[in-house]
């Protein structure tokens, strides 16, 4: 085709999460498998330091449009993505039935690690009323999923990045703040509230190995504050016993790779900054969405049980014990002090995860696939 043409719609339910797994992967589309694409948002102008422009220019081959009830997109695209099942106008599904060929439409879903996703990867699900299909598309962990989203390149990159002091150097003072020394346990704080953030940090500042660790601007600095009794400034790092505090400054997307690449450590939220940490192929701890009757703690449960594979046994309960101690809050410090104990073979473990994921499709590379082959 002479235009590949696509509309990603996106709905922002909680700070950068949606939109930054939306925003990524209108990027890869437009840069890596020629599409020509539209992302609309609802919610556009508090997320414009993500999107790096002002949202109204076009950006990698991508133009990025403000969603609102006064917008009736012409529904024009060969491939239509509802970001996470979010609701598109019923005036633009009407348009897209009455199309003499209508577009592939694809519900990208939200990323789980538990078994069910395989049989429900692209699934059709027939409109009730129209002549349209729309079809489930799940990330995932392993091949018979959508995978996971994936830049060609991106770690080789990363490992360029590592190896080059002028651009680490760049990235500490676009952070605000001065690089950390080389010994220190580098660790990289992105967050909701936690209340069991205060007995951590306490734990840290107390113990003998020295910490630096970075907390980029967001919901949990208030968390921090609390515990400091005293406000976040940029550029302004404070001492703790034996932990230095570094308040970030918010930054894009590759920018915040590169911070996930320089630590030692790396608590992550939510999904994009999961799947981003894990490229980094370094230890985690993530802190998932929370859910109602705690339906997210089986999620998390889901995770563990694929990450841990391959792992020594002995270390696999403690890995478990950090992660639920993060997420319920309970146990925090005899769990980090487990945790950072096995901390050298816990980075074997995560740079072999990384590179056993990298040899799975990415998660564009299949979407394209996919719309490909329903448009023939």
């Amino acid at each position: 085709m002479s235009v590949w043409r696509w509309d990603i719609f996106c709905t922002v339910i909680d700070n950068y999460g949606d939109i930054g797994v939306c925003w990524r992967l209108a990027r890869q589309l437009a840069s890596e498998h020629g599409a020509d694409v539209r992302l609309w948002v609802d919610e556009l102008a508090s997320h414009r330091r993500l999107l790096g422009r002002d949202g109204y220019e076009p950006v990698a081959g991508v133009v990025v449009h403000h969603w609102h009830p006064d917008v009736s997109p012409d529904a024009s695209a060969d491939v239509v993505v509802a970001g996470f099942g979010c609701r598109l106008p019923e005036a633009y599904v009407a348009a897209m039935a009455a199309r003499s060929q209508p577009p592939v439409w694809i519900n990208l879903e939200y990323l789980s690690a538990e078994a069910w996703v395989e049989g429900c990867h692209l699934l059709p699900s027939p409109h009730p009323r129209l002549p349209l299909t729309e079809y489930f598309y799940y990330p995932g962990f392993t091949p018979k999923t959508g995978g996971l989203l994936r830049e060609t390149g991106l770690l080789a990159a990363r490992d360029a990045y590592r190896s080059d002091d002028a651009a680490q150097a760049a990235l500490w003072d676009s952070l605000g703040t001065a690089p950390p020394p080389p010994e220190v346990l580098r660790i990289s704080l992105f967050a909701y509230e936690n209340p069991a953030l205060a007995a951590l940090l306490q734990a840290w500042a107390d113990g003998e190995r020295e910490i630096w660790f970075g907390v980029p601007e967001g919901r949990v600095w208030k968390s921090v504050e609390a515990w400091l009794g005293a406000p976040l400034v940029l550029g302004r790092e404070l001492r703790r016993g034996g932990l230095t505090l570094a308040p970030l400054r918010f930054v894009d997307q590759p920018r915040y790779d590169q911070l996930l690449w320089s630590c030692d450590v790396n608590f992550v939220r939510g999904e994009d900054s999961f799947v981003r940490a894990q490229w980094a192929g370094r230890p985690l701890i993530w802190h998932i969405y929370p859910q109602d009757e705690a339906t997210h703690l089986l999620k998390l449960e889901a995770f563990l049980a694929r990450y841990v594979e391959g792992a020594l046994g002995v270390d696999a309960p403690v890995l478990r014990q950090m992660q639920l101690a993060w997420n319920v809050g309970d146990g925090i410090v005899p769990a980090w002090a487990d945790f950072v104990a096995a901390l050298p073979r816990w980075r074997e473990h995560a740079e072999a995860w990384c590179q056993q994921l990298a040899a799975q499709r990415d998660l564009a590379a299949g979407l394209a696939e996919f719309a490909k082959i329903k448009l023939k």
